[in-house]
């Protein structure tokens, strides 16, 4: 999958400096979604099965490792909705199997941990941010097309399943029962997307779309959808 920053400077990474940083991108995203912001560096590169001098070759500081993280997951999830797009024909399939993609990136659970830590709004974040909502758009956009996506379905309904779904259980789940329990009640959730013949079952709830996800922001968006 597409990863952020692939270079020191205007120099690419050799490959195993490239694995080092995936590794370390990985295991921090991990780290930041179960033990929350401040869990020790240290820690992190002993998951990452580095030593901590080269976590901090790659990144100065704790802020610094953040932001990558988060670049890293909006840039992977933006290249896994494009893939569905290209690779199935079927729109709401297509949809299905990115967010199923998203779930596994962690992507819904890592921005959270990170919101109070680290800006998400400006130029570099907000072109990556907007880069996953386009393709994401694209995505629901087929499947209402097609027909096989309920009308009343919206940009935030997706998002927002996606962040409630990929946050992990309390209490004593296992990282592996939790991903797969993720996995089982999105599938329960799609049952829910798709529409049935005659009258579908009315949805409660405001219906949000992408600017009024933007709107309740704590950042100031930029942009707006061109829906809007």
């Amino acid at each position: 999958m597409a990863d952020v920053a692939q270079s020191d400077g205007a120099r690419p990474l050799r490959a195993d400096a490239r694995l080092n940083r995936s590794r370390i991108l990985d295991a921090a995203r991990d780290a930041f979604v179960e033990r929350g912001p401040s869990v020790p560096l240290d820690e992190i590169a002993r998951r990452a099965g580095t030593g901590i001098a080269t976590l901090y070759r790659r990144f100065p500081d704790r802020e610094a490792l953040m932001r990558a993280v988060v670049l890293d997951a909006l840039a992977r999830t933006a290249e896994a909705a494009r893939r569905a797009a290209q690779e199935v024909s079927d729109p709401f399939a297509a949809l299905v199997r990115y967010m199923h993609s998203a779930l596994d990136i962690r992507t819904g659970a890592v921005i959270p941990a990170l919101l109070d830590e680290i800006s998400i709004d400006d130029d570099e974040m907000t072109r990556a941010r907007n880069d996953g909502s386009d393709v994401l758009e694209g995505l629901i956009d087929a499947a209402h097309r097609a027909g096989t996506l309920r009308k009343d379905v919206t940009f935030a309904d997706i998002g927002l399943v996606i962040v409630r779904m990929s946050r992990p259980l309390p209490g004593p789940f296992s990282d592996d029962l939790n991903a797969s329990l993720g996995h089982r009640h999105l599938d329960l959730v799609v049952q829910g997307l798709r529409t049935r013949p005659g009258r579908p079952a009315k949805i409660g709830g405001p219906a949000l779309s992408l600017a009024d996800l933007q709107r309740l922001s704590p950042t100031s968006p930029r942009r707006v959808s061109r829906r809007t």
